[in-house]
């Protein structure tokens, strides 16, 4: 296995161990299919990025940001012009959203699974 792949997934795993209370909040409605009967993974790799959550079947990734991102914009746009160019939606939200009003991230999210992405991602057999 290429070693930096190796790295990422172990980044990814630490990453799933120590999550923000946030992260852990909108985990516990994503998990199990609860959320429009979407499969969501969280701390999920995507080429040498880790994405926050994300639904493959839908190709949607959705990031929380903390107010560490207002001083990384440039990064983060570089981020989800990536993500976007590998077949992906994202949707970017802050941290205090989930922790303020959770129901309206969740509907944020049901209204993204909703509306078919225009590029969907070719299954794999």
């Amino acid at each position: 296995m290429d070693r930096s792949v190796s790295r990422l997934r172990d980044r990814a795993r630490q990453l799933r161990h120590n999550q923000t209370e946030a992260e852990q909040r909108l985990w516990t409605r994503l998990r199990a299919r609860q959320l429009c009967g979407a499969k969501f993974r969280r701390q999920h790799p995507i080429g040498h990025f880790i994405a926050d959550f994300c639904c493959v079947e839908y190709g949607l990734v959705v990031e929380l940001d903390g107010g560490h991102h207002a001083q990384q914009v440039e990064g983060d746009q570089r981020r989800s012009a990536f993500l976007e160019r590998s077949g992906y939606r994202v949707l970017r939200c802050w941290d205090n959203e989930v922790m303020e009003d959770i129901e309206a991230v969740l509907e944020q999210i049901a209204a993204v699974l909703s509306d078919p992405h225009p590029n969907p991602l070719t299954k794999v057999l």
